[in-house]
C-alpha cells in the first residue's frame, strides 16, 4: 500500500523544499537588497523622517533610534521575516492539500448516487482514484445482487405459492366429495383418501423444505462436531434408496473407499447426500445408472454421486446451488421438492469447510463435494454405530 502513495509523498516533499527554497531565497534577497543593498538609505531615511516629524526627535536621537532598535536587532527582524514567509509558503503549500481532500470528499459523495460516472483525481491521487473505484464497483456488484435476491426471493414465493396451492385444492377437492358424495363405493373412497393423503404429504414436505432453507445457519454451530464413518454412512444411504431407485428402474454402483472418517454433524451432512442422491433420481434417464463414488484425495475426501439424464448448460452450473434459482422456467413440482434441496446441501458442506460443486458433460451429471478428512482415525481406534458416527474404542 505504501508504495502506491510513492507518486504523492514525493509531491508533497517537492512543495516542503520548493517553499523552503523560495523562502531562503527571499530571506537572502532581503538582507542583500533590501537591508543591506539599495534600499538601506531610503530605509534609513524614511525612519529618521518619522522621529522627527511623528514623535519631534532630534535628529542625533533619531539616529541613535535606528541604530539601537532596527541596525542592532537587523538579524532578529530577518529571522521573523523569514518565520513569516514560510508560514505563507506553508499556508499555500496546504491550500494545495486541502484541495485534494475536497476532491476525495466529492468523489467519495458519488459513490452513493448509482450509474455516476467513474471517480477521476489528480495524478498524483491515482492510488486513491483506483481504490474508490474499486469500491464503487463492489457497492454496485452488491445492489444489483441484491436486486437479484430479491426478484428471486419473489419467485420463490410465486412458485411456492404454485406448488402449495396445486397440492391443496386436490386435498380440499376430494375431502369435499368424500363428505358430499354419500354414495361412493368402499374402493372409490380409498382411493380417494388415498389421493388426500398424498398431496396433503407433498404439502409438509414443502413446507419442511422451505423451513429448512430459512433457518439454515441460525443454529449451524449448536450442534457438536463428532467423527463420522463417512463410509459406512454412504453405504447406508445407499440401501436405503433402494426402492426409489427400484421404481425408476435405476441402478446403482457404490465405488466406495473404507475407513473414510471426516469430523462433522451426521444428521446434517446425512441431508446433503441425501438431497443430492434424490436430485439424481429425479433427474435420471430411467433404466439408467447412479454412481457413487468416494475416495481420500489428499487432506480430503472427495464424493461424486453421477446420474445418466439430461445435460445441463454450462451457464446454469454456476447457478444451480443458489436459494432462489430455478434451472428451468418450466419446471414441473413432480421432479422433487420446492427446488431448494442443493441449496440446502451447499449451506451445510460450506459450514463443514467443504466444497460442492456440479458437472455436465453429455447425458453424464455428476456432483462432487469434498470434505477434510479427520486425522485422529489413524492414531486412535474407532467403532462404528449404526448412524455412521465414529466412537473410540
Amino acid at each position: 500500500m505504501n508504495e502506491k502513495y510513492t507518486r504523492l509523498k514525493l509531491k508533497m516533499l517537492l512543495w516542503v523544499i520548493v517553499g523552503t527554497l523560495i523562502t531562503g531565497a527571499v530571506g537572502i534577497f532581503l538582507l542583500e537588497v533590501v537591508v543591506d543593498g539599495v534600499l538601506q538609505d531610503p530605509i534609513y531615511r524614511f525612519f529618521v523622517w518619522c522621529a522627527q516629524t511623528l514623535f519631534g526627535q532630534s535628529a542625533e536621537t533619531a539616529d541613535q533610534l535606528y541604530q539601537q532598535y532596527l541596525r542592532n536587532n537587523k538579524q532578529e527582524i530577518l529571522t521573523l521575516g523569514t518565520m513569516v514567509l514560510m508560514l505563507i509558503a506553508f499556508y499555500i503549500a496546504m491550500g494545495r492539500f486541502t484541495r485534494w481532500l475536497d476532491e476525495i470528499r466529492t468523489a467519495t459523495r458519488r459513490l452513493l448516487y448509482p450509474g455516476a460516472e467513474p471517480v477521476e483525481l489528480p495524478r498524483e491521487l491515482h492510488p486513491i482514484q483506483e481504490d474508490l473505484n474499486a469500491i464503487r464497483q463492489q457497492l454496485s456488484a452488491r445492489e444489483e445482487a441484491a436486486k437479484e435476491t430479491e426478484q428471486r426471493k419473489g419467485d420463490l414465493v410465486a412458485f411456492l405459492a404454485h406448488d402449495l396451492k396445486t397440492p391443496l385444492t386436490s386435498v380440499v377437492g376430494y375431502l369435499t366429495l368424500l363428505r358430499d358424495d354419500p354414495g361412493l363405493t368402499a374402493e372409490q373412497r380409498a382411493k380417494f383418501t388415498g389421493i388426500a393423503l398424498d398431496k396433503a404429504q407433498r404439502l409438509e414436505e414443502l413446507l419442511a423444505e422451505f423451513f429448512d432453507i430459512s433457518k439454515m445457519g441460525l443454529d449451524s454451530d449448536a450442534e457438536e462436531k463428532v467423527p463420522i464413518q463417512l463410509s459406512m454412512l454412504l453405504e447406508q444411504l445407499a440401501d436405503e434408496f433402494y426402492p426409489l431407485f427400484a421404481e425408476k428402474h435405476l441402478t446403482c454402483v457404490p465405488q466406495i473407499q473404507s475407513h473414510l472418517v471426516v469430523r462433522g454433524d451426521p444428521d446434517k451432512l446425512a441431508r446433503v447426500f441425501d438431497n443430492v442422491l434424490r436430485n439424481a433420481v429425479s433427474y435420471s434417464t430411467p433404466g439408467g445408472q447412479v454412481d457413487i463414488e468416494a475416495a481420500a484425495q489428499g487432506q480430503y475426501v472427495e464424493i461424486a454421486i453421477r446420474n445418466q439424464g439430461l445435460e445441463i448448460p454450462e451457464g446454469e452450473l454456476s447457478n444451480i446451488f443458489d436459494k432462489f434459482y430455478r434451472l428451468d422456467a418450466a419446471r414441473s413440482s413432480r421432479t422433487g421438492g420446492a427446488g431448494l434441496g442443493l441449496a440446502i446441501a451447499k449451506e451445510i458442506v460450506e459450514l463443514h469447510q467443504g466444497t460442492i460443486r456440479c458437472e455436465s458433460n453429455g447425458s453424464l451429471t455428476s456432483f462432487v463435494i469434498s470434505l477434510p478428512l479427520y486425522k485422529k482415525e489413524a492414531r486412535h481406534g474407532l467403532r462404528r454405530n449404526r448412524a455412521g458416527v465414529s466412537e473410540s474404542k
